[in-house]
């Protein structure tokens, strides 16, 4: 079965999939005040339909063991691992044809606002060292229900994500 490795997340590596911050380690300008450091609008997105923030609880499987991919055509989502470093695994854009050759996996610290471009394959985040990962997964309003294509893969396109 292939294998990918899981990489560190930077900016260079992660930017044909999304962007992200950390929101427990903020950089840059800020606007302060006596008990406050303030910093603004580090991560934007614009939805036609009102925001919905889901939590998400993802057990630590035995083996990393990827069978299926999603995307969503019209809309970006942004996840937020709580209580540990996610695993976050991504593939471009492809018009509905799973690429599972060209995934990646990223080591997401916690803490950090992780945006994944609307149609870019992905599925739920996998925990690094917890035996569950808590997220929370920003989307717009029923975007699971209404754009949200999964697509099993056979299994010559399984692959398995190590650290």
């Amino acid at each position: 079965m292939r294998k990918i490795k899981a990489e560190p997340l930077t900016y260079e590596a992660y930017a044909p999939y999304g962007t992200f911050y950390s929101m427990t380690d903020p950089k840059g300008y800020s606007l302060n005040g006596e008990l406050h450091r303030f910093f603004p609008d580090r991560m934007t997105e614009f939805y036609a339909a009102r925001a919905a923030f889901s939590p998400i609880l993802v057990k630590k499987p035995e083996v990393m063991k990827i069978t299926q991919a999603e995307y969503h055509t019209t809309t970006p989502e942004m996840i937020l691992p709580l209580n540990d470093d996610m695993i976050l695994h991504v593939a471009p854009a492809s018009a509905g044809t799973p690429v599972p050759e060209l995934t990646k996996a990223f080591i997401v610290p916690k803490g950090t606002l992780v945006k994944i471009n609307t149609a870019i394959w992905h599925l739920a985040p996998l925990p690094v060292n917890e035996s569950e990962l808590q997220a929370l997964i920003i989307l717009p309003e029923c975007t699971y229900a209404n754009d949200c294509t999964v697509v099993d893969f056979p299994e010559e396109d399984q692959f398995v994500i190590e650290l």
